[in-house]
């Protein structure tokens, strides 16, 4: 089974101008998923969909394959996340999974690769997306109403100890792996089909802030010194 890795990075970004190119630790944010991919063994190809020459040009210096340059069409701020995905395996119909790597999970190792795709050849399932264990219950969540009072989400509170609560978990960004023709047919990669494969969540950070950014390098400096 030929497993492309796909990592996706406009050039457009609202919450930190140009993140994906922006130096993390002293490497461009995208550097760090090619390097990842490029480790395992179980990757046959690594090619960066962008839009953006300068991404392009760097991507290549990483040793990534850029293949085509995405239509600046896919590269909006409305773009759905999954209209790249099916662009690049519609162009490239080679391979038989596709991983998707988004660049704002950069704490995501070469193992954590290896890990799900084997999680999903145990399971026998088309489909498998990293997940991490959430900190908050749904059961405890509130929104706010217009006269900025609690609103449980939940519907009813729940009002026994925390610790009897079933764990629950959320996608971490960091990890989706698909069989192609399903995702053609499927065009999203969680379905109740797909498997959930738990990561730790100091490796769960996806960065979308500036606040995330300085969480990220934190965790990060300290894996490494582990």
């Amino acid at each position: 089974m030929k497993i492309l890795a796909l990592i996706p990075a406009r050039g457009g970004s609202k919450g930190i101008p140009r993140k994906n190119i922006r130096l993390f630790d002293g490497k461009p944010l995208i550097a760090w998923s090619i390097e990842a991919a490029k480790k395992s063994p179980s990757v046959a190809a690594v090619v960066v969909s962008t839009e953006d020459e300068e991404i392009a040009a760097l991507a290549q210096d990483f040793g990534a394959d850029v293949p085509f340059l995405r239509p600046r069409l896919l590269s909006e701020d409305a773009t759905s996340g999954m209209d790249p995905v099916l662009h690049a395996i519609g162009i490239l119909k080679e391979y038989d999974l596709v991983l998707l790597l988004q660049p704002t999970s950069p704490l995501r190792t070469d193992q954590d690769i290896e890990d799900i795709v084997k999680f999903r050849d145990r399971l026998g399932v088309p489909a498998a997306v990293s997940v991490c264990e959430c900190k908050t219950h749904p059961s405890c969540v509130y929104g706010r109403t217009h006269e900025e009072r609690f609103e449980l989400l939940s519907g009813q509170p729940f009002k026994g100890p925390r610790q009897e609560l079933p764990p629950v978990y959320i996608p971490n960004g960091a990890l989706y792996l698909a069989e192609c023709d399903w995702l053609e047919k499927t065009r999203s990669f969680v379905t109740p089909e797909t498997g959930a494969f738990v990561m730790p969540p100091e490796r769960s950070i996806d960065i979308d802030t500036e606040f995330d950014w300085n969480i990220a390098e934190f965790l990060f400096r300290k894996n490494r010194s582990l």
